[in-house]
């Protein structure tokens, strides 16, 4: 604006050059040029004025700009403390975390270690295992194939002894007893008490006797009342559950039966001899699923 006041007064200037000149004493002349003096003089103040108010405006607004800069700069630097302050706060929390972790990592790696140097012991223990099992298997082989030959030897021996047992029992005498019509089979001495016994289907007691004596015999108690050696006849008495049975004047190898249990099972006595100073031997026989006597400690 400036400019173009200047261009306007440059103008001015050039058009009263190319006025033709009045000369003195002429007012008609002084008063034109005073008058375009005093409009360029207008025209340049109302120029400056526009320019200074224009100016002020600016100046204004840059100023409310600087000032909404300065604030803005304010906020941020409030927010960049803040976030400072924060990362701060999360970079120690990381680094403790981090520092958990690689204890962590450090304690796992030292339990995998210690893991698998007790899996490689352990394995090399199985390795000597089996092979002190290879050598005990090789040994038990060998063990094995000598008991083989001395099975087939027993084998051959048992069949034997199953085939005299049979023979002897065979010559065992068969005597129907005092109260059962069914025949049993007695042992007249102790070898063939003993074939009885491996017979296996009965229970058998021995006992010896002397007169006038009660003694127990398995689950019973016997008590000799009689004996004739010259007649071989004897009395015997028997005690079993709360009773007496009196066997009066018998004979050697009789079988003399009676019931005794809860469930009254069949029992059997047979005497083979009769001493000469009173006493007699034999032995007592009950079903084998009969009561047992008291263990005597």
């Amino acid at each position: 604006m400036l400019k173009t006041i200047r261009q306007r007064k440059a103008n001015e200037m050039s058009e009263a050059d190319n006025t033709p000149k009045s000369y003195p004493g002429t007012p008609k002349n002084y008063s034109g040029a005073l008058l375009a003096a005093l409009a360029v003089a207008l025209l340049a103040g109302v120029g400056g004025l526009i320019w200074s108010y224009s100016l002020n405006g600016k100046m204004a607004n840059q100023q409310a700009g600087l000032a909404a800069a300065e604030q803005e700069n304010v906020k941020l630097a409030a927010e960049l403390r803040e976030t400072d302050a924060r990362l701060k706060v999360a970079t120690e929390e990381l680094g403790h975390s981090l520092g958990l972790t690689q204890k962590q990592m450090d304690a796992r790696a030292q339990e995998i270690i210690e893991r698998q140097e007790a899996q490689e012991a352990k394995s090399q223990r199985l390795e000597r295992a089996q092979k002190q099992t290879a050598q005990e298997v090789s040994s038990v082989s060998g063990a094995v194939s000598s008991v083989k030959t001395d099975v087939g030897g027993v084998r051959t021996d048992l069949g034997k002894t199953q085939t005299d047992l049979a023979t002897a029992l065979s010559q065992l005498e068969s005597i129907k007893g005092d109260l059962s019509s069914h025949s049993s089979l007695i042992a007249r001495n102790h070898e063939e008490l003993e074939l009885l016994k491996h017979k296996g289907d009965r229970n058998y007691y021995e006992f010896t006797l002397a007169k006038g004596q009660r003694k127990p015999v398995g689950t019973v108690s016997l008590e000799l009342k009689k004996a004739d050696p010259k007649k071989s006849r004897f009395t015997l008495l028997v005690y079993s559950d709360d009773k007496k049975y009196e066997k009066k004047d018998r004979n050697v190898n009789e079988p003399l039966q009676f019931y005794s249990g809860k469930e009254p099972m069949l029992f059997e006595i047979v005497v083979n001899t009769i001493g000469s100073k009173n006493q007699i031997s034999g032995y007592l026989t009950t079903p084998k699923n009969a009561p047992a006597p008291p263990t005597v400690h």
